[in-house]
């Protein structure tokens, strides 16, 4: 280090008597007095540079300790961490972009122990794609449970004792993590969350300008002209050089006057009520149940009603009397009446549970769906967790389980799929879907009552083809984990939720005794607002139930 400032010294002065030499400096104090000049500012440059210096090792020494006490409480219980969705959002920014800010600051001078360290550790990192998948879950949550951004930006989450908090930069990404896919919707509520933030008074390095950038655009592209006027009149206040306020403004006016005059309407002044929740409508979307479905992940909307209730029972279950279900029959509690699904009691005890838990966890990957044309697995948005198959021959307790299944149901899983494992993280969630393969369904006899809400999707009649078992006849599926909001399986056609306990399985058909699909059994894994779920499903197929569960003697039986 001092041989590379005495040699940058050295080079400058000699330019210097390079040039005094060539001009004979020495003979005129007035040009003497430049090097004077010349030297003050080798001098404050000297000074910039170890403050450059100082800087950058306190914002390193800031880093460490802050990340020293982060880590201390995260690791203490990690599951528990991370069961905060703000916690799991900001660990996928912290590692995706602000360890590379402060790679780039280390970077400024040699240090090779930390970039060898940085270069093992990055390829383990989450990516652009999983920060932006984790903004994505908050506002997913925030849809679902009718949250406001203020509730996430304070960690005020139901299920929770901690508070895990957002800055103003936190809601600036959300912001423009929605606003570069074109949702302006939740761009404008965490636009809107940060201003808030920075007229509240806390430090931040992101400008009010850039914020009322993207808040009056976003607002214009919801269609409240008179607001994104306002908004862009503040803008061009702080900014009257901003590139593109003053464009904005001008079309803004000229798009509302012109709107005015053909409605003949008198100009109205923005609502000076503050954006929340509720201001703008959601654009709808895909799913078409999508309010009642997420109703009831909130607890609104169930139908469950005395005279239901009067007509549920628990009891004991002996699988009809098999010998291992004799001395210790299953606890059975009916969830719903029609279709009939029933909840097990104490399935999987606690060592059970954890050491599927263990077996699965090396072997998780996003978890897939079964493509309707060709019935290969793929990744799809709609269904966002990890799973894991498990087979027989990876641990004893794997083959118990599966006789355990086959023994309460009273169905061969001789033919079952193998035991899938699904972890939800973050917002994981599975949109409304069927468990069954579906075919047309045009000679089912309509008379009489509703049996179902039938979705015209389209049918996949060989998703299970080349499994050679038939279609899925029932799903058997055990909760391994409590879930502290959240998380809850409901059915939109009848308005049913049942929420997770652990050690407990739920069981249903999905297949009439006919064969054809019961198309009330569509259902939905609820987002986990607060927690870590773990499931495992048993798909039992039609092959080897045909004296199990003999054919009805009509299509509905």
């Amino acid at each position: 280090m001092r041989k590379s400032l005495s040699f940058i010294l050295w080079a400058l002065l000699c330019s210097c008597c390079c040039w005094t030499t060539q001009a004979e400096i020495f003979t005129s104090i007035s040009q003497m007095t430049d090097l004077i000049y010349t030297e003050k500012e080798l001098v404050q440059c000297l000074s910039e540079y170890i403050k450059a210096e100082e800087s950058k090792l306190a914002a390193v020494k800031s880093w460490a300790n802050k990340l020293d006490t982060l880590t201390r409480m995260s690791t203490s219980d990690p599951e528990g961490y991370l069961a905060h969705p703000v916690n799991a959002y900001k660990l996928m920014k912290r590692l995706n972009t602000e360890w590379s800010e402060l790679e780039t600051l280390v970077l400024q001078n040699p240090s090779d122990g930390f970039i060898s360290n940085m270069s093992i550790h990055r390829q383990f990192f989450p990516d652009e794609e999983d920060e932006k998948g984790a903004a994505k879950a908050l506002m997913r949550l925030q849809d679902t449970y009718q949250l406001d951004s203020e509730a996430f930006s304070r960690g005020k989450l139901p299920g929770t004792h901690s508070y895990a908090t957002l800055t103003v930069e936190d809601c600036f990404d959300m912001g423009k993590t929605a606003y570069n896919d074109a949702d302006y919707y939740h761009a404008v509520l965490w636009m809107q969350q940060s201003l808030k933030q920075l007229d509240g008074g806390e430090e931040t390095v992101v400008s009010k300008a850039d914020i009322l950038d993207y808040l009056s655009y976003s607002v214009y592209q919801m269609g409240d002209l008179p607001r994104a006027i306002e908004l862009t009149r503040r803008l061009v206040a702080i900014d009257s050089n901003h590139q593109r306020a003053g464009g904005n403004l001008r079309y803004f006016e000229g798009l509302l006057s012109k709107q005015l005059n053909e409605l003949n309407q008198d100009y109205q002044p923005a609502s000076e009520e503050p954006i929340q929740l509720g201001t703008y409508t959601r654009p709808k979307d895909h799913l078409p149940e999508r309010e009642v479905y997420e109703a009831l992940c909130r607890g609104e909307g169930l139908q469950m009603n005395d005279a239901r209730r009067s007509r549920l029972f628990c009891r004991y279950q002996d699988g009809k009397r098999n010998p291992r279900l004799l001395l210790k029959p299953m606890k059975e509690e009916d969830e719903w009446d029609s279709p009939h699904i029933v909840r097990y009691l104490e399935v999987l005890s606690h060592e059970e549970t954890e050491k599927i838990k263990e077996l699965a966890k090396p072997r998780l990957s996003r978890a897939t769906v079964r493509d309707p044309k060709t019935g290969v697995l793929t990744t799809a948005n709609y269904r966002v967790s990890k799973s894991a198959w498990l087979e027989e021959e990876d641990d004893p307790v794997i083959a118990r389980v599966n006789q355990r299944i086959e023994d309460i149901t009273g169905l061969t899983v001789g033919t079952a799929e193998l035991l899938q494992v699904a972890n939800y993280g973050v917002g994981g969630q599975y949109e409304p879907h069927y468990d069954f393969s579906r075919r047309p369904f045009v000679h089912l006899n309509h008379d009489g009552n509703r049996l179902a809400t039938f979705l015209n999707y389209k049918d996949e009649p060989d998703a299970f083809k080349r499994l050679g078992t038939g279609n899925r006849v029932a799903t058997f599926l055990n909760y391994m984990s409590d879930v502290e909001a959240g998380g809850a399986t409901v059915f939109p056609d009848f308005g049913a939720a049942i929420s997770p306990r652990k050690g407990t399985a739920v069981f249903w058909y999905n297949l009439f005794k006919s064969g054809e699909g019961d198309y009330r059994t569509r259902h939905a894994a609820c987002p986990v607002l607060v927690g870590s779920k773990w499931v495992s499903n048993k798909w039992i197929h039609e092959r080897g139930q045909e004296f199990r569960r003999p054919c009805g003697l009509t299509e509905v039986d």
